[in-house]
């Protein structure tokens, strides 16, 4: 899947729940696509998560071994797809002189995004602030102070809970703590294509071996094609 994440993210989602408008897919907050995206990926390589992360301190690799419990409960539920395309997921934020009516973004948002990373972010505050005022007058996203924008990413979180998954990591070289962004669909995109390269190769050496077709050697069970790449010394 070489393409843009929020794309990958919707061509995992239409292939999942095909019958699902890409309306109501694209029509996901972002917390709302991450989380069926975990899922997909308990129900697909299970709920055990690995990898490696950088302290930012030192340098050193911290290894990553966590379960997808740990992040989302498993007992919470899955956005009604029926739904998701006529909610405007708007909350309003009040501040000291400041009135804000805003919405949650969406994975269509992200899908509209700039490449640049600083015209995306004001592309996306623009997107989501639906109206501005300071004292009673109306103030446009790009005069906003940084302390009310970020007010608006906490509120964000707490309206999203998925919107920004972090993980709480320590280094066990230096003690140095800090909070990594989990980016579920670059992690899972990526095993999809590791699990299709590795069923490719099996094809291969099982045809080349036993002349069976593509169909054939797909159609058996993963323990079973496994036997057969053992008794030709691929392992």
């Amino acid at each position: 899947m070489n393409c843009p994440p929020a794309e990958k993210a919707l061509l995992i989602l239409r292939s999942a729940f095909p019958e699902a408008s890409s309306t109501a897919l694209t029509s996901l907050t972002i917390g709302q696509r991450d989380l069926c995206l975990l899922k997909l990926r308990d129900l697909t390589f299970g709920p055990r998560l690995t990898g490696v992360a950088v302290c930012p301190e030192c340098n050193e690799r911290v290894e990553l071994d966590f379960d997808s419990r740990d992040i989302a409960d498993a007992n919470v539920r899955l956005p009604d797809f029926q739904s998701a395309e006529k909610t405007n997921n708007e909350f309003v934020l009040n501040l000291l002189g400041w009135e804000l009516r805003l919405r949650l973004p969406t994975n269509a948002d992200l899908i509209s995004l700039s490449p640049d990373s600083n015209l995306a972010q004001m592309k996306l505050l623009e997107a989501c602030l639906l109206d501005a005022r300071q004292e009673g007058k109306p103030v446009q996203p790009a005069d906003l102070p940084q302390e009310i924008i970020s007010a608006i990413a906490d509120r964000m979180m707490q309206e999203d809970p998925y919107l920004n998954i972090s993980l709480a990591l320590k280094c066990p070289a230096c003690g140095q703590e800090w909070q990594m962004i989990f980016d579920i669909v670059s992690y899972f995109s990526n095993e999809i294509n590791n699990w299709a390269a590795r069923i490719m190769r099996e094809v291969h050496h099982l045809a080349s071996a036993y002349s069976w077709r593509e169909e054939d050697i797909l159609s058996m069970s993963a323990r079973r094609r496994q036997r057969y790449l053992e008794m030709i010394g691929v392992t």
